[in-house]
């Protein structure tokens, strides 16, 4: 089993890529979180593989049977009036053709202040994103291995710029029921533009990710080891507030070591009573943590916990994701199961 494993993570990792983390794409949004779950456990976690139905947006290799007539709707405050928000559907059609799984995502960036060249003012103007995505899942005969797609068609408008485009995510995982481990590999965002902004095209924040997560045998306890941006090796950045300065008047940019850099593509996070009506989660993100950090202040920034509530068919989930003293968020979710089958 482990050598079907490294086959299903070499074909993956062998997808051409271009080098990106935030800021350098188009549709960064296709990067939130999309659950309050997820943000809880450090954001980005693909290694969930139970009745959250949610976990499809990130990793379509999670879409299962559990899922069937499941709808969650998730939504937040980020920065100032930037609202974003997340729905998921899955539907199991019978048990030869299993499960599909439709999704949408959206950002609203608010209202803006419109001015030209001269610096008079014109009309105000809005800015939104959103993805349409469509999954399923499949299970290689024999085997505890799943492997999914998400096809999505996205739309973008600021200001009077309008682009189109389409991607996919490819996702894989191993499920052993006996020891509890789950073992996943992502490649999401691989597409195109079809109409740009003004005549310029941008590639899409592609991203490989691993994770591994297992449920401990004597403790109500499920860890999650996540690993963000694979597909690029420097992540790391010198933040000029921690430049020293010279003695003849110059300054040394900061060194960020190998070891910091490699920190900066771990998220870990934890889940209590997994399984349970009642749940608590709380995670790390060691990359938010070091680019966020303020100097001589703690801010905890890279902190996050959750909670998770069912009541009969309903599951009320809370997030709140530590970023700067100024600077937090909080997720909503409701999960609502409409199947015959209590989850």
């Amino acid at each position: 089993m482990p050598r079907k494993i490294l086959c299903l993570l070499a074909l993956f990792t062998t997808v051409a890529i271009h080098a990106q983390v935030g800021g350098k794409a188009v549709y960064e949004f296709l990067n939130l979180m999309t659950s309050p779950r997820q943000a809880a456990l450090g954001g980005k976690v693909i290694t969930v593989y139970d009745a959250d139905v949610n976990t499809g947006l990130f990793n379509p290799a999670t879409i299962n049977d559990e899922m069937d007539n499941h709808l969650s709707i998730n939504y937040g405050s980020l920065f100032g009036e930037v609202t974003y928000g997340t729905a998921a559907y899955a539907y199991t059609y019978d048990r030869h053709v299993q499960t599909f799984h439709g999704g949408v995502n959206y950002v609203n960036y608010g209202s803006f202040e419109g001015y030209d060249e001269n610096g008079v003012r014109t009309a105000d103007f809005t800015g939104s994103e959103i993805a349409l995505s469509f999954g399923y899942a499949y299970n290689i005969p024999a085997t505890d291995i799943y492997i999914g797609a998400n096809l999505k068609a996205i739309s973008s408008t600021l200001e009077s710029y309008q682009s189109f485009g389409v991607a996919a995510d490819f996702g894989g995982i191993y499920v052993n029921e006996d020891s509890g481990l789950n073992v996943a590999l992502t490649v999401r965002n691989v597409g195109a533009q079809i109409t740009t902004y003004a005549e310029t095209r941008e590639n899409l924040p592609l991203e490989i990710i691993a994770g591994v997560s297992q449920q401990l045998e004597n403790v109500p306890i499920r860890w999650h080891l996540t690993l963000e941006n694979l597909q690029q090796w420097q992540v790391a950045f010198s933040n000029p507030a921690r430049a020293v300065g010279n003695i003849d008047g110059g300054q040394t940019e900061e060194k960020v070591s190998v070891f910091n850099n490699a920190l900066r593509h771990v998220i870990i996070g934890a889940e209590v009573f997994p399984k349970k009506g009642f749940n608590i989660r709380i995670g790390y993100n060691f990359r938010r943590a070091e680019e966020l950090r303020l100097l001589e202040q703690r801010a905890f920034s890279g902190i996050s916990v959750g909670i998770g509530l069912k009541v009969n068919k309903l599951k009320f989930n809370y997030s709140y994701s530590r970023y700067t003293l100024a600077a937090n968020t909080s997720l909503f979710g409701l999960t609502i199961n409409f199947g015959d089958e209590e989850y």
